[in-house]
């Protein structure tokens, strides 16, 4: 099955993540944020060790790499039932950074929304980065030449990503409003998704308990 999702897509910087931690604690949403998986890795390991070889330079993971372990924490956390696609809208931020990842992820992602966090103003995302660097050791973030070197890569790499999605569901919001007005514009985008997938959900429901043949098929899948 493709994973109906929401984009929250934006520079570095630009309160993506922090919005996607509070959507994830709304029922009917599960966040995943790609930067989170890859700091989990353990940097002895042969994974950690590649993710911070580019990650120090400020550079992009490759694609491959990139996808195959989103992929694989995606459907670990669908096995051990943290994650519920059939009731639950996947928030995403972090990826797709460049069209060859939205290429190789539209396979197995149905985008009802993207979010799109707009900042125009490049020396208050690279304060907001320094500060998270101090605030949660975040040391691939800590150093100027490398948030630079992440903005640089977003502006030639990431933005381009906008084309690659129909403009209609593409949702601008103004990152540079306090959190709470951020998170209302979000909230005021992506209820009319919410509350589709939530009827779409509720009828699947209704046909699988009136079939059982479609119920035993959806649990043998």
């Amino acid at each position: 099955m493709r994973y109906r999702t929401i984009l929250l897509f934006g520079a570095p910087g630009s309160g993506k993540g922090t919005q996607g931690r509070i959507l994830g604690t709304v029922p009917g949403f599960y966040h995943c944020a790609c930067g989170d998986v890859f700091r989990s890795l353990d940097l002895q390991s042969p994974m950690g060790r590649k993710f911070w070889e580019f990650s120090s330079r400020g550079e992009l993971v490759p694609d491959t790499f990139t996808i195959d372990l989103w992929k694989q924490t995606i459907r670990g956390m669908e096995m051990v039932n943290r994650f519920h696609p059939e009731t639950e809208l996947l928030v995403l931020d972090g990826i797709p950074r460049n069209v060859n990842q939205a290429k190789l992820l539209d396979e197995i992602l149905d985008v009802a929304q993207v979010v799109h966090l707009q900042c125009r103003d490049n020396a208050k995302m690279v304060e907001r980065l320094r500060r998270r660097a101090l605030r949660e050791n975040r040391l691939d973030d800590a150093k100027d030449e490398v948030i630079i070197k992440r903005l640089e890569i977003y502006e030639e790499q990431t933005k381009p990503v906008l084309n690659f999605y129909d403009r209609e569901l593409i949702a601008a919001i103004d990152a540079t409003n306090s959190q709470v007005q951020v998170l209302q514009d979000i909230l005021k985008a992506i209820a009319p998704v919410r509350e589709r997938f939530a009827e779409d959900a509720e009828r699947r429901a209704t046909i699988a308990f009136q079939d059982p043949a479609i119920l035993l098929g959806s649990l043998s899948a």
